[in-house]
Order: C-alpha cells, then structure tokens, then sequence
C-alpha cells in the first residue's frame, strides 16, 4: 500500500485533488480511497487530505507514516508540521518556485533519498492554463512524474471523468505542462 497525505489552505482543492489521485488509481486498477480531514471549514485554513493507492482492498484508518506529502501552499511550511511520520523512502512535492534549498530544506533533502524531495510551481502553472490559483492538477501530475505510481494520462483522465469541456481539457492540459 502507497500512503498519501495532501496539505494546503481551504479553497485550493485539496481535497479534490486527493479524490482526483484516487480515481486515477482506480482507472489503473488498483484499490483506492481519499478522505478529508477538517478542522476549521473556511477558506484559507490549513486543510489535509488523504489518499491510499494498494493491489489489494484497504481498511480505512488514520495515515501517520505516509509515503509522500503533497504540499500545495508553503506558507504551512511555517505552521503545520507537514513532514511528521514520514518513512525512510518517503517524497516530498511542495508546491514552489523556489528549490527545496531556498526553502531551508536542506536537512529534509539530505535525509531522504536523492531525488526525493522537489518543488514544483503548480500554481504558476495553473494560473497560466486555468487562470485560477488551483494547483491540484499540476500537483497530482507531478506527483506520478516524481513517484511512477500513477500514468499521466490517468491523471488526465480523472479530471476529464470528474469535470467537463474546458475545464477538463484545461486540467488536462495543465497536469501534462507539470508531468513535463
């Protein structure tokens, strides 16, 4: 089983995309699940979804030892603890212009193992293709770039399932921009 946990802000998607990364898994075969966690319901509050991706029927329970975080606000770099109970394998896509260095990293990336720890400028990217702050398909692409746990075109093809005409194609597009 391939353990999941999505931090961002209330308004970014998070917990979409973490239902997104779950139907991706799903057309690919495999058993999956996503759930939200709350706290405070209001937009810009810290928010952390989970996503599970296993061959085999999962049982739901907490994730405390996942083996990636997908980080798409870094502010929380500051006030959540976004890297707690990582695994020794684990990745780390932070959404960010900036290297993981820049963002004072350098232990976490000395920790794990090279080429485990990336940014990605997911919101960049979306502001380009869908003219919103809504990183979730970029996140999710460079996700199955970073790990080779899901295909791009399933990627795709979630957004493609779960919305329709250019909102789709314009999710679609922005997740090939960032698998790229």
């Amino acid at each position: 089983m391939f353990q999941i946990r999505l931090h961002g802000r209330g308004g970014q998607g998070v917990v979409t995309s973490a239902e997104m990364l779950s139907l991706a898994a799903f057309t690919e075969g495999h058993y999956a699940q996503a759930f939200p966690s709350f706290g405070s319901e209001r937009t810009g509050a810290p928010v952390v979804a989970f996503a599970r991706v296993s061959d085999h029927q999962i049982r739901r329970e907490p994730i405390t030892e996942p083996d990636a975080v997908l980080i798409q606000d870094r502010t929380l770099l500051e006030s959540v603890n976004v890297f707690s109970g990582l695994t020794e394998n684990a990745y780390v896509l932070l959404n960010s212009s900036q290297t993981p260095e820049e963002l004072g990293l350098a232990d976490l990336v000395n920790r794990l193992p090279k080429g485990h720890v990336i940014t990605l400028p997911a919101t960049k990217f979306a502001m380009e293709r869908i003219g919103r702050p809504l990183p979730g398909a970029a996140m999710l692409a460079g996700f199955a770039a970073l790990t080779g746990k899901l295909k791009l075109e399933s990627v795709q093809q979630a957004f493609m399932t779960r919305y329709k005409g250019k909102v789709a194609q314009a999710n679609a597009d922005l997740a090939s921009d960032a698998f790229n």
